[in-house]
C-alpha cells in the first residue's frame, strides 16, 4: 500500500515553501501527502505584503474527521508554526495517531543565520523544544540547533578552523539526542574543505555516530530549502531509505534546484526552481556523489 504522511505546515500562494514544497516533493517521491494546513497565505512572509488566514482553530476538525475516517499515518512531519496554541493542537494529532509504526519527524522553524523569526517568543521556543524532543528526527539549522539546546549562536559560529567547528555541533547534536530524537540532521554548515573549496553540508548524528554529506557551496539563500530537504527526509523514511542515503539524495537535489536558481538569480523570496528536478527523487532513479 502507498505509505501516507501527515503534513502539518502553512500553505502559501507564492515563495515555494512549506506545504507548497512538501506536497510536490512527497508525491514525486511515490508517498502520499496529506496535508494538515496551519494557516493560507497568499505568499510566504518574506514578501513585503501578504494576507494570512489563521488555521489555528480548524486544525482541530482536520484531527476529528480524520479519527473518523480512522485513518493511520506511516509519518507525521511538522514544520512552520505560529503559536503555543498550534503546538498544542499538534501534541493533541500526534496522540491520536501516533503508533509504534509511525514516525515523527520536526523541522523546528525557528530562525536561521542567528536571527529569530517575527513569531519567536521564549515561550514558543519552550513549546519547541517539548515537541523536538518528541520526535524521531529532528532537522534544525545551526541557528535552531543552538536554541533547542542553550547554546550561543555566537559561540557555535566563531569557532576557529572546520574541526573545531564540527566537534562542536556534534556535540550539541549529541545533547539534543539525549532529550529523545534517535535522529539530528543539522543543516546548512558552510565550510571550506582541504582543497580550499567552500561547501555546504548537512551532518546527520546518530547513537550509531555521525556522517558529514557536502556539496559545493552554490551561494545565495532562498525560501523553501529547508522545507525541500525536510519533506525529502520524510518521504525517504517512510519508503524505508536510511538517513544517510536520503541526505545525499536531497542534497544533489537542492544543489541542482539552487545552481539553476543562481544562474537565473532568482529573488530569494521566490524560492529555488526545483520543479524541474523532482524527477530526481522518483523510486528507482540512480543517484551520484
Amino acid at each position: 500500500m502507498t505509505k501516507k504522511i501527515a503534513v502539518i505546515n502553512d500553505l502559501s500562494g507564492f515563495g515555494r515553501c512549506s506545504l507548497t514544497a512538501a506536497i510536490s516533493v512527497i508525491s514525486a517521491m511515490g508517498v502520499q501527502p496529506c496535508p494538515l494546513p496551519t494557516a493560507i497565505l497568499t505568499a510566504q512572509t518574506g514578501y513585503s505584503s501578504y494576507y494570512c488566514d489563521d488555521y489555528t482553530e480548524k486544525m482541530e476538525f482536520f484531527r476529528k474527521e480524520w479519527k473518523k475516517m480512522n485513518q493511520s499515518f506511516d509519518g507525521i512531519y511538522t514544520g512552520f508554526v505560529a503559536s503555543e496554541e498550534q503546538i498544542r493542537q499538534i501534541f493533541r494529532f500526534i496522540d491520536t495517531f501516533d503508533s509504534p509504526e509511525t514516525f515523527l519527524l520536526v523541522d523546528p522553524v525557528l530562525g536561521d543565520d542567528g536571527q529569530t523569526y517575527d513569531m519567536f517568543t521564549p515561550s514558543l521556543l519552550e513549546q519547541m523544544k517539548k515537541l523536538a524532543f518528541r520526535a524521531d528526527i529532528v532537522t534544525p539549522n545551526l541557528t535552531e540547533l543552538a536554541l533547542l539546546t542553550d547554546t550561543s549562536y555566537e559561540a557555535l559560529t566563531r569557532s576557529v578552523g572546520c574541526q573545531q567547528q564540527f566537534t562542536l555541533i556534534l556535540d550539541l547534536g549529541r545533547r539534543l539526542l539525549q532529550k529523545g530524537p534517535a535522529h539530528v540532521i543539522v543543516t546548512g554548515i558552510q565550510f571550506t574543505d582541504e582543497h580550499h573549496i567552500k561547501q555546504m553540508g548537512n551532518l546527520c548524528i546518530s547513537e550509531d555516530g555521525s556522517r558529514m554529506l557536502a556539496f559545493p557551496y552554490i551561494g545565495g539563500s532562498y525560501s523553501g530549502t529547508g522545507d525541500l530537504f525536510a519533506s525529502c527526509i520524510a518521504a525517504g523514511i517512510a519508503r524505508g531509505e536510511d538517513i544517510p542515503s536520503v541526505t545525499l539524495m536531497a542534497g544533489n537535489f537542492l544543489k541542482a534546484a539552487l545552481a539553476d536558481s543562481a544562474e537565473e538569480q532568482v529573488p530569494r523570496n521566490d524560492g529555488v526552481n526545483y520543479e524541474k528536478y523532482l524527477s530526481m527523487l522518483i523510486p528507482g532513479t540512480v543517484h551520484t556523489k
